[in-house]
């Protein structure tokens, strides 16, 4: 038998195992101790004007998530060095409209990093030759856009939940498309590592928080209309952004869809250290529940800078001079995909957060699969080399033959 043959198929084998248990990843058992208030501070009645504040204590840090509704809605992310910071709104002020220095996170010191995602606009166009394409349509193909803004945005009572820290905004304009439809953000904050479980699933940790975005029973102005949600985004000015498209082979999550996106925030001069991002599967649903043939691709523009904050009351009230804004589209559908009057619903998820984005490793299915795939031709080879030294061993007696 060959030993060497069996010694290095035995450490290859080891080595295999070794390596795919490691694609699992290091499990993030990182908790925070997370509270939801609503409009801290305020004694009277809101008058419509609502925030959501969710405050994420760690060790030695807190993170403050603010989920807005005045004018456009927002949902900003303060990280603070210390385990006692705090809210504070001046309401006196910004119910008046002096907005700048009513919002801040105390002590101002202890502000580490923030940023703010706003939805700011919504697109809509006929798409009558189905080429799901509206960079190369012409100007007369879109309607007149809908401005978030302008809409009216209600905390919903019924979903506003403290045990498991989520709270629905619902918003409708006064056109008859909006009759009796809606654009709803569902937000939920995390107290640790776990992941959705509705498609696309989106993996979060104690870092992070979700916005499910969906638009329910709006009259199409077309027979062949599709959307376009346009975000923006507010960090400091010291920092950059851009979105990154991570590949991967599991799709075990979120049938079909092997991608990630995420629009990451990194320090000007370290572009490896991320500071923030917002994270996406490219995919949208065309039902409230979703199943595998509900799933509709989607796509982002390359973020651009613009000159102004978003028009958010409650973001310009936070921020302050030397901020940097950047937008970008989501584009819902592919050509040959059923327009939107097919089901009249169209949902997105989105995740928001401080630090590296949570990473899919490979799910233990995708992990049996290789472990068989790699593991089964070391296998044939290793116990294949000991049977062949085995049967060659055999053809040998072990003493010497007459010489005729």
């Amino acid at each position: 038998m060959d030993i060497g043959l069996v010694q290095s198929s035995t450490f290859i084998l080891c080595l295999l195992i070794h390596c795919t248990s490691g694609l699992t990843g290091d499990e993030d058992d990182y908790r925070r101790k997370v509270s939801m208030e609503l409009n801290p501070g305020q004694s009277e009645p809101s008058s419509g004007v609502d925030v959501v504040h969710v405050r994420a204590v760690g060790s030695d840090d807190t993170l403050h998530f603010l989920f807005c509704n005045h004018r456009a809605p927002a949902l900003m992310l303060v990280h603070t060095n210390s385990s006692f910071s705090n809210v504070h709104i001046n309401w006196t002020a910004f119910l008046n409209g002096n907005y700048s220095g009513s919002l801040k996170v105390v002590p101002e010191s202890s502000v580490q990093f923030s940023s703010a995602l706003v939805f700011t606009r919504l697109w809509e166009y006929d798409d009558v030759n189905d080429t799901a394409d509206p960079e190369h349509l012409p100007p007369s193909s879109f309607f007149p856009s809908y401005e978030l803004q302008d809409f009216s945005w209600n905390i919903r009572n019924a979903t506003y939940n403290l045990t498991t820290h989520t709270a629905t905004l619902c918003g409708r304009n006064s056109s008859n498309s909006f009759m009796n439809g809606f654009l709803c953000l569902a937000f939920s904050a995390f107290e640790s590592r776990g992941r959705d479980s509705e498609w696309p699933g989106l993996l979060h940790n104690a870092n992070s928080s979700q916005l499910h975005v969906w638009l329910d029973n709006v009259i199409p102005r077309s027979n062949q209309s599709r959307f376009i949600l346009e975000v923006q985004s507010v960090s400091s000015a010291e920092q950059k952004g851009q979105v990154d498209v991570l590949k991967s082979i599991d799709d075990e999550y979120t049938p079909s869809i092997f991608k990630v996106s995420q629009w990451v925030s990194s320090p000007s001069n370290a572009s490896s250290e991320i500071l923030g991002y917002t994270q996406w599967k490219p995919v949208a649903y065309r039902t409230e529940h979703p199943k595998f043939e509900d799933a509709t691709p989607c796509r982002h523009s390359d973020p651009v800078l613009v000159s102004e904050l978003p028009p958010s009351g409650w973001v310009q009230a936070l921020f302050r001079d030397g901020l940097q804004t950047s937008t970008l589209n989501i584009t819902f559908s592919i050509a040959g995909d059923p327009f939107y009057n097919t089901t009249n619903y169209l949902s997105w998820s989105v995740l928001v957060g401080l630090g590296n984005p949570p990473q899919d490793s490979f799910s233990p299915l995708v992990l049996t699969i290789m472990a068989v795939g790699l593991g089964t031709p070391l296998a044939l080879i290793l116990f294949g080399g000991v049977g062949a030294g085995i049967f060659k061993r055999n053809q040998h007696p072990q003493g010497y033959e007459p010489i005729n």
